[in-house]
């Protein structure tokens, strides 16, 4: 099993650790409902170290990630952010993933840690053009700091302005003394914060000084269950839940990283525009409960029992106090307003459509 560079820590700190992506992973510290509670209200800081990073560079470079990603890679400039996907070139998503552009001939792709190796071959395979690849997942840490307070917390650690940064921003700064560190908005909370990556040998210096920073704010260590409650508060996709190898972007709701403009010929794309022209039979909708909690595989049922779809992320929403879900089911019962039912150990929970995000702050 792999361990981060900050793996002592979360042990010293009182880490209960698990196995996630092949990583040994702290999954809470204090609880779940607490640690989620500090993000949202204060900040909390995120060992993200396991997630992959790829730098594409060189004049074929933009040609390479406008191919394999949804999304339109002309539109960003440079110290932009862009969430997109790689289409399988089946109807499916090989994964979700960030792309940063440092230039014409240098972007920065970051990818989920269970998938690094399955992206890693898929980019491979598709670089007909010769784009000069390099994967850096295993040298990178990164470290996410989140909460209302994160950005102010963080400026104490550098000279660069950071707390105005907009949302899917980046700057490459001196943080903690330490030179040329990644730092972004991107978040996976939705209760703003920032990302910083950094080299592996500067994990206990950054880490050490993100703690001190933030002392005075009430910083705490956060575990990856509160990181899953506090991005299904936002209705935000996780890979191998809400997406998978056989799920198109059109179908989980994310048309709107499925760029369909002159110069975006990527993988899928004729498949794809006809399934968004078309429409498709199965839809990704949210869903809360007044009573129940709704789990990942759970059956989705109309009022007479039938099924007519399948939960792919669900919980107790810890600030609504009450259970909140996503899943596939038949566009025909996708409409805001309209009552579903959860089987929930073999009895029928009622369930309402509803709009993301479910926490809206």
């Amino acid at each position: 099993m792999k361990k981060t560079a900050l793996n002592s820590f979360h042990y010293a700190m009182g880490g209960k650790m698990v196995s996630f992506a092949g990583f040994d992973m702290p999954v809470q510290f204090e609880g779940v409902n607490a640690e989620h509670e500090t993000v949202r209200r204060t900040l909390g800081v995120f060992d993200v170290s396991h997630m992959g990073e790829f730098r594409a560079k060189g004049p074929q470079a933009f040609e390479l990630v406008q191919r394999l990603t949804t999304n339109d890679v002309a539109a960003l400039v440079d110290g932009k952010v862009q969430y997109t996907c790689f289409p399988n070139g089946k109807g499916g998503i090989v994964d979700d993933l960030l792309v940063y552009r440092f230039g014409d001939e240098e972007y920065l792709l970051v990818v989920n840690a269970a998938n690094i190796d399955k992206d890693w071959a898929w980019v491979n395979e598709n670089n007909s053009m010769g784009a000069l690849l390099t994967n850096e997942s295993d040298g990178t840490s990164q470290l996410a700091v989140q909460g209302p307070l994160a950005l102010k917390a963080m400026q104490k650690l550098t000279s660069t302005p950071i707390t105005d940064m907009e949302y899917y921003t980046f700057k490459v700064v001196e943080f903690a003394g330490i030179p040329d560190i990644l730092l972004s908005t991107t978040g996976y909370t939705g209760a703003g914060g920032c990302e910083i990556y950094f080299p592996n040998e500067v994990a206990d210096t950054i880490y050490k000084a993100v703690l001190e920073a933030g002392a005075e704010f009430g910083i705490k260590p956060i575990g990856l269950a509160a990181r899953d409650t506090l991005r299904l508060e936002m209705g935000f996709c996780l890979y191998g839940n809400d997406i998978n190898d056989t799920t198109s972007p059109i179908e989980a709701g994310l048309g709107w990283i499925t760029k369909f403009v002159d110069g975006n010929n990527f993988i899928d794309r004729p498949l794809l525009e006809a399934q968004k022209n078309a429409g498709t039979e199965k839809v990704l909708k949210a869903f809360e409960m007044e009573k129940g909690i709704p789990r990942h595989y759970y059956e989705i049922c109309n009022e007479a029992g039938e099924t007519i779809g399948e939960v792919t992320s669900g919980t107790m929403s810890p600030m609504l106090k009450k259970g909140i879900g996503m899943g596939y089911i038949d566009k025909a019962f996708s409409k805001l307003g309209t009552t579903i039912y959860i089987k929930v150990r073999d009895k029928l929970q009622p369930a309402t459509i509803v709009k993301l995000p479910f926490y809206k702050g």
